[in-house]
């Protein structure tokens, strides 16, 4: 990874994605892992390791020290993220756009600097090449193959806080980590907590004003 904020961009990413898919058993997503596809490549040391990637389709349980496409019966990622740097970009939109559309057919690849919020771009694979993915009103792009919406979210990631690459529901709301979701429940048992004290001040109020003892009722 380039930076700290790489790193946690792509746990991010790949936290986001399997709280998206839950509770599918039938993808695996990883990053920074090396995908060996050609006994050539090994000969060569022509590693590719994707930042962030998703396999559809495939067993999610299985132990995996590397993608060894020969062990995956020929299966290769089908949506890729390079989380790019200035000493990356050139390589992300160029040999490795290529290998990712010629060699490895992945069905979408993604491209973000962490370091620059409006630097998101994406390709869908129609006919053996990449098309550009077009954005919607916010930014965000469409990514088919996981159902999913990927674009920036503003807040803290551990004691980061900037704009952050994460995954949409269709309906454009954020896909929460366990974490959020956690926090989410605390925060509205204890809006009806507070809802429901309300309540019951207001009924001893107005049994007061009737002259009952609320604590006889």
């Amino acid at each position: 990874m380039e930076s700290n904020r790489h790193r946690l961009a792509m746990n991010l990413l790949i936290d986001s994605v399997y709280a998206a898919l839950a509770p599918r058993e039938d993808f695996y997503a990883s990053g920074n892992m090396f995908v060996y596809y050609s006994l050539a490549q090994i000969k060569n040391r022509d590693f590719h390791g994707p930042d962030f990637f998703v396999a559809l389709n495939v067993d999610g349980k299985k132990e995996r020290q590397g993608w060894v496409v020969w062990e995956e019966d020929g299966k290769y990622p089908d949506v890729i993220v390079e989380l790019m740097s200035p000493s990356t970009a050139n390589v992300d939109l160029t040999a490795k756009k290529e290998i990712y559309e010629q060699r490895f057919s992945a069905s979408h690849y993604f491209v973000f600097d962490p370091f620059d919020p409006q630097s998101l771009q994406g390709w869908a694979l129609q006919n053996r090449q990449y098309v550009p993915l077009q954005p919607n009103d916010k930014g965000w792009l469409w990514c088919e193959a996981l159902g999913l919406w990927l674009g920036t979210w503003q807040g803290q990631v551990l004691q980061e806080t900037t704009d952050w690459l994460r995954f949409y529901f269709p309906n454009e709301q954020l896909v929460l980590l366990p974490m959020e979701q956690e926090r989410l429940r605390a925060e509205q048992a204890e809006q009806e907590l507070v809802i429901e004290r309300e309540k019951q001040d207001a009924l001893r109020a107005k049994l007061g004003e009737l002259g009952v003892d609320p604590d006889a009722v």
